[in-house]
């Protein structure tokens, strides 16, 4: 599951990535008053990105804590 999680992170990175640059690109050719509510989807994909990766190190510590809670009993 963890290789999934990693995977899923880097792959919204990828897309909110590709997202700005084919809206910038595409505001520079055709005009960004058509183009500029775009923006919204590839900042939304890198907000996830980040929502993962703090989602991801909270599971982390939370397995150490269970490990740690079944090495007492």
């Amino acid at each position: 599951m963890e290789t999934y999680n990693k995977i899923m992170q880097f792959f919204w990175l990828g897309v909110g990535i590709v997202t700005i640059v084919a809206v910038t690109y595409l505001g520079f050719t055709e005009g960004f008053e058509r183009w500029s509510g775009y923006y919204i989807f590839g900042v939304f994909a890198i907000l996830l990105f980040f929502v993962r990766r703090i989602m991801m190190k909270r599971m982390v510590k939370h397995q150490q804590f269970l490990d740690e809670q079944n090495k007492k009993k």
